[in-house]
Order: C-alpha cells, then sequence, then structure tokens
C-alpha cells in the first residue's frame, strides 16, 4: 500500500506499506504475552524495493525498526521524498490534474519467488515491477486569489480609465502608471508559474492579452490626446471623413454634434458709396464745406478699408473655430468608438479562455 503525505510536485514524500510472511517465524502471544514486537532492520530480512524515477537521493528520515506479527507478518513503513520526473500537461494551470507514473521493483528478486498482494496496480512478469499511476490535483485557491483576480481588477481600472478626459495628460499618466504596476505585479508572481510542460498555459495567455489590452488602450489615449490639443494647426476635416465620423460613427456611439457654433452677419457699408449722395448740391460748389466733407470722406475710406480688413479676420477666425471644432468633435467620437470595441474585445477573449478552462478541465475531471 502506498500513501501520498505531502507534495509539492516534482517533490513528493510517499510512504510505503510494505508485509510479507517470513516462514518459520512465529510464537505463542498467550506464552511470551505479545502479538507483536519491533525488531531492528539489520535482524530481519527487508526486501530492496526501489523506485525507477527517482532524480536524487533519498532525503527522508529512516526508520530503523519493523514489526514482526507472532504468525510471521512481517510490516515496514518506508518513507520516501521523491524528487521525481512526470510529463506535465499544464494547458488548464491552475485548474488541472496530472496523471504521474511511478515503477517500483526489486533488482535482487523476481515474481517467481515473491508472493505479493496488490491493489489496483499492474505486475509484469518475469521479473516484479509495479507500475503505480498517482492523479494529482492543484489546488487553485491560491493562483485565484494571487494572480487572477489582481489582473481582473487591474484590467477593470484600465477599462474605467476612458471615463477620464482625454484632452489631459492626467489619463495618460494613469494608464502608464497601471501599466508599470501589472509588469511589477507579474515579475513578482511569477515564482507562482509554472516553468516546464509541453504546452504554453492558458494563464500565461491571459497575462499576455491583459499587458496588450492596457497597451493598445494607452496608445489609443496618445493618439485621441494629440488630435484634441493639435486641431487648431490642422487642415479642415475631409469630406469623407465628416461623413463617415461625424454622421455615422458619431449616431452609432450614441453622440451629437454640437449646433451652437457662432454664426456672424456682416452688412454692407454703405456711407462710402452714398456720402456724395447725401451731400447737398449747394456745398459742392467750391468753399469751406466742401473741403471738410472731402476730408471726412477721405477718413471714411480709410475706416471702411480698416472695417474690411477686420472682417476678414473674424471671419477667418470663425472658420478656424469651425475646423477645431471638428477636429474636437472627431476625437470624441473615435475615443468613444474605440471604447465600445474594448469593453467587447474583453468580454469576448476573456469568456472564451473562462470557457475553455472549464471545459478543459471537465475533461481532465471525467478522465
Amino acid at each position: 500500500m502506498i500513501t501520498i503525505l505531502i507534495w509539492d510536485f516534482p517533490v513528493m514524500i510517499i510512504k510505503q506499506y510494505f508485509t510479507w510472511q517470513i516462514e518459520g517465524l512465529s510464537w505463542d502471544p498467550a506464552e511470551c504475552g505479545t502479538k507483536k514486537i519491533s525488531l531492528p532492520r539489520e535482524k530481519i530480512w527487508v526486501p530492496d524495493i526501489v523506485i525507477n524515477e527517482f532524480m536524487d537521493e533519498n532525503r527522508a528520515p529512516e526508520t530503523y525498526y519493523v514489526y514482526v506479527t507472532s504468525t510471521g507478518l512481517v510490516l515496514d513503513g518506508w518513507p520516501s521524498h521523491v524528487i521525481s520526473s512526470c510529463k506535465l500537461d499544464i494547458y488548464t494551470f491552475p485548474f488541472d490534474f496530472q496523471n504521474c507514473s511511478y515503477t517500483f521493483n526489486s533488482y535482487k528478486h523476481s515474481l517467481g519467488n515473491t508472493t505479493q498482494k496488490l491493489h489496483n496496480f499492474l505486475v509484469n512478469s518475469p521479473v516484479c515491477v509495479i507500475f503505480s499511476i498517482i492523479v494529482l490535483r492543484r489546488r487553485a485557491t491560491l493562483y485565484v486569489a494571487n494572480l487572477l483576480i489582481p489582473s481582473s481588477f487591474l484590467l477593470s481600472l484600465d477599462l474605467f480609465s476612458f471615463l477620464l478626459p482625454p484632452q489631459s495628460m492626467d489619463r495618460a499618466s494613469f494608464k502608464m502608471t497601471l501599466i508599470l504596476g501589472y509588469t511589477v505585479f507579474l515579475l513578482l508572481m511569477n515564482d507562482l508559474l509554472p516553468v516546464t510542460g509541453n504546452n504554453l498555459p492558458l494563464i500565461n495567455v491571459f497575462f499576455s492579452l491583459c499587458l496588450a489590452l492596457m497597451v493598445a488602450s494607452l496608445l489609443e489615449t496618445i493618439l485621441i490626446t494629440n488630435v484634441l490639443c493639435g486641431s487648431r494647426d490642422f487642415p479642415p476635416l475631409p469630406k469623407w471623413l465628416r461623413i463617415l465620423v461625424l454622421k455615422y460613427l458619431a449616431r452609432l456611439a450614441c453622440m451629437k454634434k454640437s449646433s451652437n457654433r457662432s454664426e456672424s452677419t456682416f452688412y454692407k457699408n454703405s456711407m462710402t458709396d452714398n456720402a456724395m449722395i447725401d451731400i447737398p448740391k449747394e456745398e459742392l460748389v467750391g468753399g469751406s464745406p466742401v473741403r471738410v466733407w472731402g476730408q471726412c470722406l477721405d477718413e471714411m475710406k480709410k475706416m471702411s478699408q480698416d472695417l474690411l480688413a477686420i472682417r476678414h479676420q473674424v471671419e477667418e477666425h470663425f472658420n478656424n473655430d469651425n475646423r477645431t471644432d471638428d477636429w474636437i468633435m472627431f476625437g470624441q467620437v473615435i475615443d468613444r468608438v474605440l471604447f465600445i470595441m474594448y469593453i467587447i474585445f474583453i468580454i469576448v477573449s476573456l469568456s472564451t479562455i473562462m470557457v475553455l478552462w472549464l471545459h478543459l478541465y471537465s475533461l481532465d475531471k471525467r478522465s
């Protein structure tokens, strides 16, 4: 009989219980006063049972005595500190099952001169070899509490950071701090991840996906901040892009374009055109009043030119404001659309990983 006491794979502490019968070794319990005695190992025959999968020496504490019953039955409890090799399937880590086989045999005795009673073991003749398959199930609570839950919290923080105004630098700095913290977290928790195996664990895919999403959201924030802060220097928004983004994507993202733009109304200055008409004809005949009105007319023409220049500047200002408003609206719509796509991608990818975990866990549990 084999009992597993503690395991921290691939290190395992196994306590083996062997029994064998020694012919001619018996006594009367009533006469001797006991049914079982303990004898030193050196004073009695003990079979040489070894484990072929040993990768290191047995460092378990030695037992110096065996128990012998009055009928000649010997009981031996032999602990083994096993450091072994095993083919690992860590794809569903930390919800994995491991099937490890251990071979127990004797170098001195064959099956012909050894009688054993085995349960759930395979015995190959003519040499006495016992193949034991041990199924190990990992306790996933530690890994869920220390790896999966903190990663989910950090990813949720990155998701809610989209609520910060994109034109401010606080959002970009917050995301950079979040990425730095997540990288440090992965470095600290690296010892909990498996380092050997035949394939890549799903939990590594989960961590890589979380980090990639955080980096993608930071790049999106940099792009939107550049659009919103540098919109005054950009050329007018192309017509096709204005229709696609400000009309269709804005409607899809439930955003309305602000219509409170300042509109200017300019009136034609008719003072200079009608100045000569408004002057009485008797004042146009040589005299001081005519000279005065001529000077006034020259001043009014200069004022008209100044007003025309001011009007051109005001028109250019309003055109620049309209162009800036278009780029700001463009950045806000793109930010909202990418936020919606970010949510959908997180839900789909994490749901896919969880379904794969549950499906493979159920298959391993059945097998």
